[in-house]
C-alpha cells in the first residue's frame, strides 16, 4: 500500500510540476508576445492570433486568439500539401492511358509537371510521341479555371495560372526581348500564332520589334490574344497565363507531339475502369512539393489538389475534395475551416492558429520529421530568404501573404532542444507586410533562445 500511495504521490508531483512549468512559460510568452507583438505600432492597427504547441507533452504554451477565424492566405497550403501527401503516394500520376494501335485514350490527372521546364524527365510525353492520334477524356474535369473568391483582375498575373485537366507549359507563356525583338517561350504557341484564328496569339502593333529595352504586353481578358501596350516601359520579362479552353491546348499538344490529331472528349459516362488502363508516373511527389512550399507556388497548390481530389474521388473538383477531406482524414481539426482553394489566393478563407497547429502536428505524424524538414524552408532559404538567416535550421515554416494580411506556421526547434509547433496570423494592419514578418522573426527568435 505505501509503494503506491508513493508512486501516486510521484505521479501527481511530476504532473503539478508539468503544470506549473506550463502557466510559468505561458505567462513568460505572454510578456514577450505583449512587447513585440501585440503592441507593435504596424500590428497594433489590426488583428493578430497566436498558438504555440509542445507535442512531447501535448500542452499548449501559448493562445492568443488562437481559435480566431483569420485569413491566412499561402498558409492555406499547409491543407493542400496533407492532400498531396496523403493521396499521391511517392510518385505523381500524369495520365492514365487505353492505348489501341496508333490511337490512345488519354485520362489526365491534373499533373503540372508536364512540359514543365523545371522538369526534364518527360514520360508521358514520350509515350503520348509514339502515336498518330490523341483522344484526351475530359470527363473527370468538373471545376472552374479559376477559384472561388480569386481576383478577377489578377488574370493576367504568373500566380494565377488557370488551373485545367492537363496542363502544359505550366499554363503560363513567357515573353522576354531577345535581340531588339519579343521572344515567345514556346515554339509550339508562335505556330499558333501564325496558323491559328480565333483563339490566336496577335500583337498590336503588329510589328514585334520594340524601341527600347523594357516592354508592358497584356493578354485580353476573353481569349489568348496579347497586346503590346506600352512599348517605353516595364518588363524585360514577364510570364503571362494563356486561357485554357480545350481547343487552344489540343493545338498546342498537336503541334508539340507532332501527331496528326489531338481531341479533348467529354463521354457521357465516366470513363473506362481502371484496371483496363495504363498508368504513366512522371515526378517524385515531393519534387513538386517542395517548390509548391519554397516558393510559395499557387499553381501547384491548386494542381495538387486536383490531382488529389482525381485519385481520391475519380474526378477533379476542389470543392468535393475538401468537402471530403474534413469530413474524413480531417474531421478532428479544432475548428472546422472555411477553406475553398488549394493556394490561398481566395480571401474566403478562413483558418484558426490552432487548425495549423493540428495539421502541421498531424502531418509531422503521419509523413515524418526528415520529411516534412526537406520540404519546407528553413531560414535563409525560399519565401524566409530574408528571414532567420543567423541559425538557420532551427525553424521550418510556411508564409502567407496577401495584402495588408500575412502569416507564418511551422516549426521550432529551441536551444535546449524543445520540438514546438506554432502559428501566427495576422491581418488588416494598414502598413505593408516587412514590418510585422520582423516583429514575428523577434519574437520567434526570442522563444528559441530562451526555451
Amino acid at each position: 500500500m505505501s509503494r503506491y500511495i508513493s508512486n501516486t504521490f510521484l505521479i501527481f508531483n511530476s504532473s503539478f510540476l508539468i503544470c506549473l512549468y506550463s502557466c510559468s512559460v505561458s505567462k513568460q510568452i505572454s510578456k514577450q508576445a505583449n512587447t513585440i507583438l501585440l503592441n507593435d505600432t504596424a500590428i497594433s492597427t489590426g488583428h493578430i492570433g497566436i498558438s504555440i504547441y509542445e507535442p512531447a507533452t501535448g500542452k499548449y504554451w501559448y493562445n492568443y486568439n488562437a481559435t480566431k477565424y483569420f485569413i491566412p492566405a499561402s498558409n492555406t497550403k499547409l491543407f493542400t500539401l496533407y492532400a498531396g501527401m496523403k493521396y499521391l503516394g511517392d510518385s505523381l500520376v500524369a495520365a492514365r492511358l487505353k492505348m489501341s494501335g496508333s490511337n490512345v485514350s488519354v485520362y489526365p490527372s491534373g499533373d503540372p509537371t508536364f512540359l514543365n521546364p523545371e522538369f526534364e524527365f518527360q514520360p508521358l510525353f514520350n509515350n503520348l510521341a509514339s502515336f498518330k492520334i490523341i483522344y484526351i477524356n475530359n470527363n473527370t474535369w468538373r471545376s472552374d479555371a479559376l477559384g472561388n473568391g480569386w481576383a478577377w483582375n489578377d488574370y493576367g498575373d504568373y500566380y494565377m495560372a488557370e488551373r485545367s485537366s492537363f496542363p502544359i507549359y505550366n499554363n503560363l507563356i513567357d515573353f522576354s526581348l531577345k535581340n531588339g525583338a519579343i521572344d515567345i517561350s514556346s515554339q509550339a504557341i508562335e505556330i499558333l500564332s501564325r496558323e491559328r484564328s480565333g483563339s490566336s496569339i496577335q500583337f498590336n502593333p503588329e510589328t514585334k520589334k520594340v524601341a527600347s529595352d523594357k516592354f508592358i504586353i497584356e493578354r485580353s481578358y476573353e481569349n489568348n490574344d496579347f497586346y503590346i501596350k506600352d512599348a517605353n516601359s516595364s518588363f524585360r520579362k514577364k510570364s503571362i497565363p494563356f486561357k485554357t479552353d480545350p481547343e487552344f491546348v489540343a493545338g498546342l499538344l498537336k503541334d508539340t507531339l507532332k501527331v496528326e490529331d489531338v481531341t479533348f472528349f467529354r463521354s457521357d459516362a465516366p470513363g473506362n475502369a481502371i484496371s483496363e488502363i495504363s498508368i504513366i508516373h512522371s515526378q517524385p511527389s515531393d519534387s513538386l512539393f517542395k517548390p509548391m512550399m519554397y516558393r510559395s507556388d499557387n499553381f501547384f497548390a491548386e494542381q495538387t489538389l486536383l490531382m488529389a481530389s482525381n485519385e481520391r474521388l475519380g474526378y477533379m473538383n476542389d470543392e468535393a475534395m475538401i468537402d471530403t477531406l474534413l469530413r474524413t482524414d480531417l474531421k478532428d481539426v479544432p475548428q472546422k475551416p472555411k477553406w475553398v482553394d488549394g493556394s490561398g489566393l481566395s480571401r474566403y478563407n478562413l483558418f484558426t492558429p490552432q487548425s495549423f497547429v493540428y495539421i502541421l502536428n498531424k502531418m509531422k505524424d503521419e509523413f515524418g520529421w526528415d520529411r516534412m524538414k526537406n520540404i519546407l524552408p528553413t531560414g535563409g532559404t525560399g519565401t524566409l530568404s530574408s528571414y532567420y538567416k543567423k541559425e538557420s535550421g532551427f525553424i521550418y515554416a510556411k508564409t502567407g501573404t496577401l495584402s495588408n494580411n500575412c502569416s507564418l506556421s511551422g516549426y521550432i526547434i529551441t536551444k535546449k532542444g524543445k520540438f514546438l509547433v506554432f502559428s501566427v496570423l495576422a491581418n488588416n494592419y494598414s502598413t505593408g507586410a516587412t514590418p510585422v514578418r520582423k516583429a514575428v522573426e523577434q519574437f520567434l527568435v526570442g522563444i528559441r533562445e530562451k526555451y
